[in-house]
């Protein structure tokens, strides 16, 4: 008799976007002539860039030609893109070698897969709130026990609050795990991790034979150049920690698919000494994925370019003007509001003491604003709420004069 996972029956309630889209529809049928303004999903809006829709022809135009086409790819990406994203990370002042970079269809999945190379008793610490992704995939692999409605945590899952007093930033776990995963930039808070932050985890990670999982996705969008955009930047991280990211956000590519995930051959654990880790993700690779797609490779190689990230930088500055808006709208009606400085979040406190949820109707009912409710990304978030950048500019002024106007504080 065949049987199914019994860990996905340990999911809580729905997947948060998922959910976001259910009310909303639903608040669409009730209101038919309402058109909603959506700041929610961080969906880029902006065409690709020239250099990027160049690449993307090149590569359409040589599977029209027998003498260019190309069947299958390598399966964690053909060399001329891998050593585009090595020289984005010398661009750094990184070293990280063609051979320790595992091209994918986005940061996303990588975020899911990476943990499979892990043994399943692996204690797992998150940053809280965080990216559902990364406590999901845990639960469905095993890795923890039910889930308890009274605090909205998973038994033996290790949370790691961040919160107004320290900054939206973790302390060290206080026991011993296995496995950290960090975003910087953090989504949904939009905090990005310092140095001696970095440092800190680091020197804990080696000192316990942890790894940490580095989600570095929204990297593009740190204005500050004292703020580090890789782990890698940190001594020693080659020694503890996977870094992952993704075209998705800093060249429009959400659509399009493509990331990458930096397994470094310096990297240890309890079991595993230097070069294992980086055999067992190569395998992992070579035997559940046939590669990214070879046209879009060339528009990622494009998008690496000396004139691709010029281009990648004015679409970056066009949402992070939308985050300044967002930022200065929101402050001027008395709202406590983070982020929106180095991410394309902002991150604001729910008026009232109201629950996460409750705001998501009020904004919606009262402004037809989509936001995301903090608490769907973990216990943390509750009485917080996301806003997205993501947008056509005219379209973010709107929503936060509606929110301005209508919005009953």
């Amino acid at each position: 008799m065949a049987r199914t996972n019994s860990n996905y029956d340990k999911l809580a309630a729905g997947y948060l976007f998922p959910e976001i889209t259910r009310r909303t529809d639903l608040f669409l049928e009730n209101n038919p002539d309402v058109t909603l303004m959506k700041l929610g999903i961080g969906n880029t809006t902006e065409p690709l860039t020239p250099s990027v829709i160049r690449g993307l022809h090149e590569g359409v135009d040589r599977l029209a030609h027998v003498e260019t086409y190309t069947g299958y790819t390598v399966n964690y990406g053909d060399v001329p893109i891998r050593k585009a994203i090595s020289g984005y990370y010398q661009k750094l002042g990184v070293t990280a070698d063609i051979n320790e970079i595992f091209v994918s269809d986005g940061a996303k999945p990588d975020s899911g897969n990476i943990q499979s190379i892990f043994c399943t008793d692996s204690i797992v610490a998150v940053q809280d709130p965080a990216y559902p992704v990364y406590v999901d995939t845990n639960v469905i692999a095993g890795r923890t026990g039910a889930f308890i409605p009274e605090t909205r945590q998973y038994e033996r899952m290790v949370y790691m609050p961040c919160h107004e007093e320290n900054g939206f930033f973790p302390a060290l776990p206080e026991q011993k795990v296995d496995l950290i995963y960090i975003c910087s930039p953090n989504n949904p808070t939009g905090t990005v991790a310092t140095r001696s932050q970095l440092e800190a985890f680091i020197r804990y990670a080696i000192a316990n034979k942890a790894v940490i999982v580095f989600d570095a996705a929204y990297a593009a969008f740190i204005q500050d150049p004292g703020l580090p955009r890789s782990i890698y930047e940190i001594e020693d991280a080659k020694k503890c920690a996977i870094e992952i990211n993704s075209f998705s956000k800093m060249a429009g590519f959400t659509g399009v698919r493509l990331g990458w995930t930096v397994v470094p051959m310096d990297l240890v654990t309890e079991n595993a000494a230097s070069g294992k880790v980086n055999r067992m993700w190569e395998r992992r690779m070579n035997t559940f994925f046939n590669g990214p797609s070879n046209i879009v490779q060339l528009g990622g190689i494009a998008a690496l370019s000396d004139q691709g990230q010029r281009e990648c930088r004015q679409l970056v500055d066009y949402y992070m003007n939308n985050a300044r808006i967002i930022r200065d709208g929101l402050t001027e009606i008395g709202l406590k509001v983070y982020g929106g400085k180095n991410a394309p979040y902002v991150w604001l406190k729910t008026p009232s003491q109201m629950t996460s949820w409750a705001f998501f109707d009020k904004l919606l009912e009262e402004t037809h604003v989509v936001g995301t409710p903090g608490s769907g990304f973990g216990p943390s978030g509750e009485g917080f709420f996301r806003l997205s950048a993501f947008g056509h500019t005219e379209d973010i002024s709107k929503a936060v004069r509606n929110i301005k106007e209508n919005l009953r504080l």
